[in-house]
């Protein structure tokens, strides 16, 4: 066998050592991610959205190797955001972190949508579920669910029930509660959980469902009265307090949620990178018990499951506005 000269030798090496640079750069070049990703937030910066996905965020920017922008486009009860997000390219680079007033409640609030929830997005994943806690104006007599629901029942009318707004998670949970136990409340809608706080704490009003964060300070200094939790399992945060689930409302959850989902068309296999990344940053200790002080339940459920549970709950909700007459148009 004829022996290359040893100047071809030398030759043939470095355009082989180039071949090892160049390719995995190459192959690279091809792969998800290679650019900033976009999430886009349908609430104003410092919300509770932010408190659970901007973490998750940035550790999934750490992951990829790639930054994660977060773009907080509030107002429009989270059509602005949806919009953007539904006639993204669906590439992986633009997503939604969604929650039910963009993906399962506003198509039966609005008669005129700028996009389908359940046809333009490809759910990813959800974060977390972030229960409500029903509190009391200590001068109301019921410290159950049960004691209240006898005591509205015993004088129709004159519980005066407060919601951070019209068509909210809390206003559409008091519908929801007057529904499945027939008693007559009072709907006082406020603008904002922080004014209906303030009616709560100044008996203007009996009862309000808000997030953890609302109430426990007031909690802790007796200004409130906490009822139960909304969710179906107990919150660390208040391990003691039942859930409505367990006061003889089986099934029944008030609260919300955050999770990732992407313009429909994205790629499966993205969609799959995207929700492995966030069940490994989720199973992270430092992680679930940041989620668990702020009352948060970690989740990290699959693509599939997550799109269950979206036509679930929008059925549901869907059901509660028509009955209960709701509308924002």
């Amino acid at each position: 066998m004829k022996k290359w000269p040893i100047a071809q030798r030398l030759a043939a090496l470095a355009v082989l050592s180039l071949l090892f640079v160049i390719c995995p750069a190459l192959a690279q070049s091809g792969k998800y991610p290679n650019k900033v990703i976009r999430w886009v937030v349908p609430f104003p910066a410092s919300g509770g959205a932010d408190v659970v996905a901007r973490p998750i965020a940035l550790a999934m920017g750490e992951m990829f190797g790639q930054p994660i922008v977060y773009d907080n486009r509030g107002g429009g009860g989270g059509l602005i955001a949806g919009e953007i997000v539904a006639k993204a390219a669906p590439d992986g680079y633009t997503l939604l972190v969604g929650s039910p007033p963009t993906l399962t409640v506003n198509q039966s609030l609005y008669a005129q949508m700028p996009f389908d929830a359940n046809r333009d997005f490809a759910p990813i994943t959800r974060f977390a579920n972030i229960p409500n806690i029903l509190c009391a104006h200590p001068s109301l007599p019921a410290r159950n669910v049960q004691e209240l629901i006898d005591y509205a029942k015993a004088n129709p009318g004159k519980v005066n029930w407060a919601s951070s707004g019209m068509g909210t998670g809390g206003h559409l949970a008091v519908e929801l509660m007057q529904m499945r136990t027939g008693i007559k409340v009072v709907h006082v809608a406020y603008k904002g959980a922080a004014p209906a706080l303030v009616g709560l704490i100044g008996g203007n009003v009996h009862l309000l469902l808000a997030g953890p964060g609302v109430f426990m300070p007031h909690i802790k200094a007796g200004r409130v009265r906490a009822i139960a939790a909304g969710s179906l399992q107990r919150i660390s945060i208040l391990p003691d307090l039942p859930t409505l689930h367990e006061s003889g409302l089986p099934g029944m959850e008030s609260g919300s949620w955050h999770g990732l989902v992407a313009p429909t068309g994205t790629p499966a296999t993205i969609i799959k990178l995207l929700h492995s990344a966030t069940v490994q940053i989720l199973s992270r200790p430092d992680t679930a018990s940041r989620l668990a002080a702020d009352g948060a339940i970690a989740s990290g459920v699959a693509p599939d499951q997550f799109a269950k549970d979206i036509r679930s709950e929008a059925q549901m909700w869907a059901r509660v506005i028509k009955q209960a007459g709701v509308t924002l148009d």
